[in-house]
């Protein structure tokens, strides 16, 4: 039997680089595995339908499939996870302080669905007691002008939405004092710079995003896996085929990053960082799968419905293939 050839759009990770390399292979699948960077794959997956699978915005994920617009089915598979706590940005002469002094100003986003953004207000939201309602929303290009929602949006009334002028960027208006903070995925250029109008709101931010983790349990899922529906629809064993490959591919990596005999990454002190993270959040701090992740799952649909970005709650077995919501065993 001839294999089913596949495209897959997906950013070379640890965790990932087994499957792109032909280490690891996809059963059934003769892979084409495209390295791009997840921007890049956002756009052209949500605008296009490039690929037979890519990696996924989860908050893209979600808005679509809550409007029954979701050309795609999900793979519980998250290739990236980030706590957000470090990239909120303010204006060191702002008089911001604690996240409860942003209520009223207006916060600079590069787009309003993006999944980072929306683990940030629901962080404010629950955490600090600031919800979506109480600031005003300003979208646009972080570093270059122009930048548009990759999902079209259909937001309530009650949240307030404006767009920087066209020849603006987020980073520039936090500068010169046109916005009072920046929600992002990506550190802000003028901070990375050493620019003293710039700081973060939370500068001491591990200590934060482990007491974060500690009461809460959540690690943010940014990402996902996807397949095209009518895909999935002619050979529903492929999401599973992917599901195994990216799980032993992870698996190989967590040996590796084990073994201190040939350090896996450049930092010289890995061991010691992967025990101290153990320590804090369990020996399988990066799970696939539903069940493990349902916590994490269930919170962020609950986010995107209170942000108006799903006109009412997903479920989590919505969000993935259905021969994917039970793993099998021997």
């Amino acid at each position: 039997m001839p294999k089913l050839p596949l495209t897959l759009a997906c950013h070379l990770y640890d965790r990932t680089r087994a499957i792109a390399d032909g280490t690891i292979p996809v059963e059934g699948v003769e892979l084409n595995f495209i390295n791009l960077h997840v921007t890049e794959i956002f756009w052209r997956m949500c605008q296009y339908q490039e690929f037979h699978a890519s990696e996924m915005s989860m908050g893209a994920h979600m808005t679509l499939m809550g409007r029954g617009e979701s050309p795609f089915v999900g793979v519980p598979v998250f290739p990236s996870r980030v706590f957000r706590h470090a990239n909120i940005f303010v204006r060191a002469a702002g008089g911001v302080e604690r996240p409860e002094d942003l209520r009223g100003r207006r916060i600079g986003v590069p787009e309003y669905g993006m999944t980072a953004i929306i683990w940030q207000r629901g962080i404010f939201q629950h955490e600090y007691g600031v919800r979506p309602e109480e600031v005003i929303w300003c979208l646009g290009g972080q570093e270059v002008p122009g930048r548009k929602e990759r999902v079209a949006l259909s937001l309530p009334p009650s949240i307030r939405l404006e767009r920087i002028p066209e020849h603006e960027t987020l980073t520039h208006m936090l500068c010169e004092g046109g916005i009072d903070a920046l929600f992002c995925a990506h550190p802000c250029s003028a901070f990375v710079a050493g620019d003293p109008r710039v700081r973060r709101l939370f500068p001491d931010y591990r200590p934060v995003e482990e007491d974060y983790f500690r009461r809460t349990g959540l690690f943010p899922i940014m990402h996902t896996l996807v397949v095209r529906r009518d895909v999935y629809q002619g050979d529903p064993w492929v999401a599973q085929a992917l599901f195994k490959a990216f799980s032993e591919a992870k698996q190989a990596m967590e040996e590796a990053l084990a073994d201190n005999d040939v350090l896996t990454c450049m930092l010289p002190w890995s061991t010691d960082h992967l025990d101290t993270t153990r320590k804090v959040m369990g020996r399988d701090f990066w799970p696939y799968g539903i069940e493990p992740n349902r916590k994490v799952l269930e919170t962020m649909c609950r986010y995107a419905h209170e942000q108006g970005l799903t006109p009412r709650l997903v479920a989590v077995e919505e969000l993935f293939a259905p021969n994917t919501v039970e793993a099998w065993r021997r």
